[in-house]
């Protein structure tokens, strides 16, 4: 085989690589050195800003394909009939950590899966809850922010997130499957994966219906307990991308089945909760799950940073039969994903390999950093025009709609819809064994001890007192372990 020239940037080859440019042997080095300059300027502009939220993550490409006709509820092309399938990205990931931060830690895992579909890229930018702790994106960096580190410490505090969550009760449901087995997934093979939101599909007759989408883990649920996962932590705080990583390379490709749960627009008038309200869940007696396909990860990417850190999703790349709804954390991040990655990639990060849509991308949009302009080279950056031949087709029209008031105001997000305590409730007595319990109970102690401060006592007993409404015995439980002494007052604001 023919050795290829080192090169710099530019092609040109050359020979010194290793030793810089110098007066003499032991003299200054010269600026002169443009070899030396090009190697150290590019090294120290590798990276790029981290994410804020879910910046330690792991990703794979693989293969989604269709094995259930839902052609009923969405025009979608992908989902036009079975046998379908197109090439996919997927990105797990931490929400609160740093990069460089375990990936065993107790925290949600992002669930990010890129479609390149025929008709564009759609991204499912979920979590591995159905559910998430606030109901509103204006509360979301607040809520973040006692996620992260105190500005004066620069310290993680126990005292920051119970103070932000005993103010909150909406986050009860969430906070709850964190403080379970189910905050720290062995992996992220056997966790499932969720968008969450509520999304709504649009068929070939233009009706809409709302939708939730589920990603079953076919490898089955495994989960550590908090002592495992902080051994982890210490030993391979690397462990969930080894495991992924390992699993693909060795041909034990993970797969998840895809699902639907499909609501009509009467049903939605009718739900005892606001159907859009990211903090619960729809029961599947009442909304049977529809399987849709097979979702299968099988190439881990040849450059990480190239790929999973340069990739870019966001719950606003849709496709035409797949559509949003009034949730109002999902409304928000319609714009925050987009605008986060041209801040942190940049305003052509859709060019990128990761992120381009591999079929056709038609548009007006020129310039800025980092601009390919191999795609649209001379053509005309202005409609409409006399030169080219794009033309807007009708057939992708946006779905019409009434809205239910004309009336504008900043809404209370939880009047008439302050129930925080019946889902997460039965959470605790239905969908939890008794070993379950005693692990969340558990977990809650030994993070409520972390609570300091001159508002330790106030803090406590606001959470237990949404602890006490979920459910008696888990109050009790977690009150006597804290040797919290309960008294008559504090079990009346309970009810």
């Amino acid at each position: 085989m023919d050795s290829k020239k080192l090169t710099l940037s530019n092609g040109a080859p050359y020979f010194e690589h290793q030793d810089s440019q110098t007066v003499g042997p032991r003299g200054p080095v010269l600026l002169q050195d443009f070899i030396l300059q090009e190697n150290l300027a590019h090294f120290v502009r590798e990276r790029i800003p981290e994410r804020i939220v879910h910046a330690k993550g792991s990703g794979a490409y693989g293969t989604f394909t269709v094995t259930h006709d839902i052609s009923q509820y969405t025009k979608a092309k992908l989902f036009s009939k079975i046998g379908n399938s197109c090439r996919m990205f997927a990105r797990f990931s931490t929400v609160g950590g740093e990069k460089g931060s375990a990936d065993t830690a107790r925290d949600p895992r992002g669930f990010a899966l890129k479609f390149y579909t025929e008709d564009g890229n759609w991204d499912l930018v979920g979590n591995n809850t159905p559910v998430f702790f606030i109901k509103d994106a204006k509360k979301f960096p607040d809520f973040i922010h006692t996620q992260k580190r105190v500005p004066k410490t620069n310290l993680k505090s126990a005292t920051m997130m119970w103070d932000f969550w005993s103010h909150n009760p909406e986050s009860l449901h969430q906070v709850l499957i964190l403080m379970s087995d189910r905050g720290t997934p062995y992996g992220y093979r056997h966790m499932h994966g969720f968008g969450s939101h509520t999304f709504s599909m649009i068929n070939a007759q233009n009706e809409r219906v709302w939708v939730k989408f589920h990603f079953i883990t076919k490898q089955g649920i495994k989960n550590f307990t908090d002592a495992e996962a902080v051994k982890m932590a210490g030993e391979n705080p690397d462990f969930a991308q080894e495991d992924l990583c390992n699993a693909i390379e060795n041909g034990d490709f993970p797969k998840w089945t895809m699902y639907i749960q499909v609501m009509t627009e009467e049903q939605a008038k009718d739900f005892r909760w606001n159907p859009f309200d990211v903090t619960k869940v729809w029961f599947h007696d009442d909304f049977p799950m529809i399987e849709v396909g097979e979702m299968e990860l099988n190439e881990v990417p040849v450059n990480y940073f190239a790929h999973v850190e340069q990739s870019a999703f966001s719950p606003s790349s849709l496709i035409n039969g797949i559509s949003f709804s009034p949730d109002k954390m999902l409304q928000g991040r319609l714009f925050s994903y987009p605008d986060a990655h041209r801040y942190r990639v940049g305003v052509n990060a859709h060019q990128l390999e990761v992120n381009r849509c591999p079929f056709a991308v038609n548009n007006y949009q020129r310039d800025g950093f980092m601009a390919d302009s191999s795609q649209y080279q001379d053509k005309p950056n202005y409609f409409p025009n006399s030169f080219d031949d794009i033309k807007p087709d009708s057939a992708y029209k946006n779905y019409e709609y009434e809205l239910d008031s004309a009336h504008v105001a900043n809404y209370n997000r939880n009047e008439n819809d302050d129930d925080h305590y019946t889902q997460p409730g039965l959470l605790y007595t239905k969908s939890m064994t008794a070993e379950d319990r005693e692990h969340l109970i558990s977990n809650i102690v030994g993070s409520m001890k972390g609570i300091t401060g001159p508002k330790k006592d106030e803090i406590i007993n606001r959470q237990l007192c949404h602890f006490f409404r979920t459910n008696i015995e888990l109050g009790m439980k977690v009150a006597s372990q804290l040797n919290i002494n309960i008294d008559a007052n504090m079990m009346n604001h309970s009810k």
